[in-house]
């Protein structure tokens, strides 16, 4: 049976100007997955991303690691949704910054209000596909995995979002469980999914085994 490795991109530059680019502890924490998968002698039969600059510059860090992998299928159904599309169609009035930590919170909590709206149909967020939209493109990756790599070990790099819509599809979680999962993901963390011919099932979720040691208890973020 093979392995599906879904990996959350690296902290990007939340609160910047321009959130799609990692931050210097991203690419440190790319770079040491990579690192600790060739340490364990881990090798991919696959590579899919998304398409958007924080995937790519995660897997470059985690193919860096490894000493080599397979060239990654880029496709735009990994992609994560549009956080400030969702946020102005439930609050429509400027918002600062979020560069205190209630402001932090507050642009949370209108994400997930954003999400649970969205998802019920509610809004429909300038720009962006309807969710049934987005969780369908996701699961098509999923089937496209389960019938291409059964027995094979597949790298994902992906965000949260296309994630924790990956878990919902195999648990079949109600949507505020996959909002729940959607904000717990690490950065960098993976979730592992058992593929075989039949179905895709989940073994491990949101884990950090590269991020372990006292030497990376720093190394920990969600944005």
């Amino acid at each position: 049976m093979g392995t599906l490795h879904l990996v959350r991109h690296g902290q990007a530059s939340f609160g910047a100007d321009d959130y799609d680019l990692l931050s210097p502890l991203g690419q440190r924490q790319a770079l040491r997955l990579g690192e600790y998968w060739r340490e364990r002698g881990q090798t991919f039969d696959a590579v899919y991303s998304g398409t958007l600059r924080r995937h790519d510059e995660t897997l470059a860090g985690i193919v860096q690691g490894l000493g080599g992998a397979p060239a990654a299928l880029r496709l735009p159904a990994l992609n994560e949704y549009d956080s400030l599309a969702l946020i102005r169609a439930v609050h429509p009035e400027p918002l600062v910054r979020p560069d205190t930590p209630e402001r932090y919170r507050q642009h949370f909590r209108l994400l997930c209000d954003g999400l649970a709206q969205w998802m019920a149909g509610v809004v429909s967020p300038e720009g962006m596909p309807s969710w049934e939209s987005f969780a369908a493109g996701v699961h098509g990756v999923l089937e496209a995995v389960r019938q291409r790599h059964a027995g094979q070990q597949v790298l994902l790099v992906s965000s949260g979002g296309p994630i924790s819509a990956a878990v919902g599809a195999v648990l079949g979680t109600a949507p505020e469980v996959t909002i729940a999962l959607n904000m717990r993901i690490r950065n960098s963390a993976v979730t592992e999914m058992s593929i075989s011919s039949k179905r895709l099932m989940l073994q491990t979720f949101n884990t950090l085994p590269h991020l372990g040691g006292l030497d990376h208890a720093d190394w920990l973020t969600h944005a």
